[in-house]
């Protein structure tokens, strides 16, 4: 910050990222050494890597052919999927949850400039993720004969800045169709659709079947390496941007940039004053109180109360419907076994499935237990802890009962035994996970729930541990084997009861982590 003059455009981008980096590493015991760590590891594998390519490369051109225009052209499909997943996250935090453009809107500062640096702020976000590593990768052959593939880092700037324009557009949308409040949640959800688009992609054998995808793969392949295949018009400019060729990199610069400066300039205004309503809609919102009367009884309120929190938050959504995508793949998998194959073939599925169920059981007691923003109201409340737990259990095994319909009903269908074993397994698993969740809780906030299982070691290592026994039971159930599936289970129970808490110790630990 001190290298830049206050107020300059530079000075406001760093205080930008800062921002960024502290929010990623808050909740973070160690703070930011471990990760520093992790990375710098990966970053010298990178490296290691861009060597290993640079002397395989060195004296050879990459052809602009049909097969090598493929590859280019999808790969940068990919990257501006995630770059646009990250970008449009961004545009809803910085829309909702920042909350501080009134403040830098009354400061002496320009609000153009305010609104383009945060919107450049978002696609340099974006761009680090694939720009560190391009750096690494690249480096090593740009120094010994290729110093034009310094342009893919050009490429990648250029889709940074268009994929930061296209998320601002994206959340102005939502906002104009669906108004302040529902924009924020329903920005998360589409930012993790768009995010898992590259898995799904990645699980098209699964999803259409082996031999579909393979012949469908195998025909690209070929048709693109005989040059057969139709390729559409302006389909090589990624390829021949990435290799510095003068036009296609200045085509692909202006594209970016000219979405960038259209969302943050011409959508400025608008995006300040979406802002200043979203906050107004919030303030009337909590005026006007609740619109029904109270449930009848201590659990029931809870039990709302606590399924109303859950789908107004969007990070817990978009994160649930990433689980939810990745037991896609799985369920078709388990429909197409379970009327072709026998039932001991399904015992890896139904595994999956039971240790999925733990996963999302335990983030959702994360979120009703640990993440509870009125603890000192409940502890001063009439109605007993076991009533409140009890209730706060049931909320976070819902969900996970409705997600499980459908691979359960499924396998069922099929295979009646296996559906059944599968559903027990995947209903102990998600009650267990949730039970350490509550002798395990640790305050937390909603805020910090992708950092959640920092707060907890010992509680993340133990409902693992459970999870995977408990899937391990399932798995032995369901292939038949009923004599040996007792025994993950007493384990299971062994653990869960080195892990279980009486009332009393679980007031004792909250006070002394208070305390601390």
């Amino acid at each position: 910050m001190a290298l830049f003059k206050p107020a300059s455009t530079p000075w406001l981008l760093a205080h930008e990222l800062r921002l960024t980096w502290r929010g990623a590493m808050a909740g973070r015991k160690r703070g930011a050494v471990g990760s520093i760590i992790a990375f710098s590891v990966l970053g010298v594998m990178i490296l290691i890597g861009g060597v290993f390519l640079a002397l395989g490369m060195r004296g050879h051109e990459v052809p602009v052919q049909p097969l090598s225009i493929t590859i280019a052209a999808l790969a940068l499909a990919v990257i501006l999927t995630l770059m646009l997943s990250t970008a449009l996250a961004g545009a809803a935090d910085a829309l909702y949850v920042r909350g501080d453009l009134d403040l830098l809107f009354s400061s002496p500062l320009s609000p153009r400039k305010v609104l383009f640096v945060r919107a450049l702020g978002l696609a340099v976000s974006a761009l680090l993720w694939f720009l560190v590593p391009a750096v690494l990768l690249l480096t090593p052959s740009i120094v010994l004969g290729h110093p034009a593939w310094a342009s893919v880092f050009v490429v990648l700037i250029a889709a940074a800045l268009a994929a930061a324009g296209v998320g601002l557009l994206l959340a102005m949308a939502l906002f104009a169709l669906i108004g302040p409040r529902r924009t924020r949640t329903v920005a998360q959800v589409m930012a993790a659709l768009i995010g898992a688009a590259f898995f799904l992609a990645s699980q098209y054998r699964n999803l259409m079947g082996e031999k579909a995808s393979e012949s469908l793969f195998a025909r690209i392949a070929l048709d693109a390496k005989e040059g057969r295949i139709t390729l559409p018009p302006m389909a090589d400019l990624p390829l021949r941007a990435a290799l510095g060729q003068p036009l296609p990199l200045l085509a692909l610069v202006a594209i970016g940039a000219g979405i960038f400066l259209l969302s943050a300039w011409t959508l400025g205004r608008r995006f300040a004053d979406a802002a200043a309503a979203t906050q107004g809609a919030e303030t009337r919102k909590a005026a006007k109180g609740p619109g029904r009367a109270f449930a009848a009884g201590a659990f029931r309120a809870t039990l709302r109360k606590e399924l109303r929190l859950m789908g107004r938050d969007a990070a817990l959504l978009s994160q649930v419907l990433l689980r939810v995508l990745y037991m896609l793949p799985l369920a078709l998998v388990l429909a197409r076994n379970a009327a072709e194959q026998p039932a001991w073939m399904l015992a890896g599925g139904a595994a999956g499935v039971a240790f999925l169920a733990g996963q999302v059981a335990g983030s959702l007691i994360w979120i009703t237990v640990s993440a509870e923003d009125t603890p000192d109201l409940l502890a001063l409340s009439p109605t007993p802890v076991s009533v409140l737990n009890r209730a706060k259990l049931a909320a976070a095994l819902i969900p996970v009962g409705l997600l499980l319909v459908v691979p359960v009903a499924v396998m069922a269908w099929f295979q009646p035994m296996a559906g059944f074993w599968t559903a027990v397994g995947s209903g102990l698993t998600a009650w267990a996970a949730g039970m350490i969740g509550i002798w395990r809780q640790k305050p937390g906030k909603r805020a910090d729930f992708r950092r959640r299982r920092a707060s907890s070691f010992l509680a993340a290592l133990g409902e693992l541990a459970v999870t995977m026994l408990l899937g391990a039971a399932t798995a032995l159930a369901v292939a038949g084997w009923l004599a040996w599936a007792p025994l993950p289970l007493i384990v299971a129970g062994a653990l869960m009861m080195a892990l279980r808490r009486t009332e009393e110790q679980i007031a004792a630990a909250l006070r002394a982590a208070a305390v601390s």
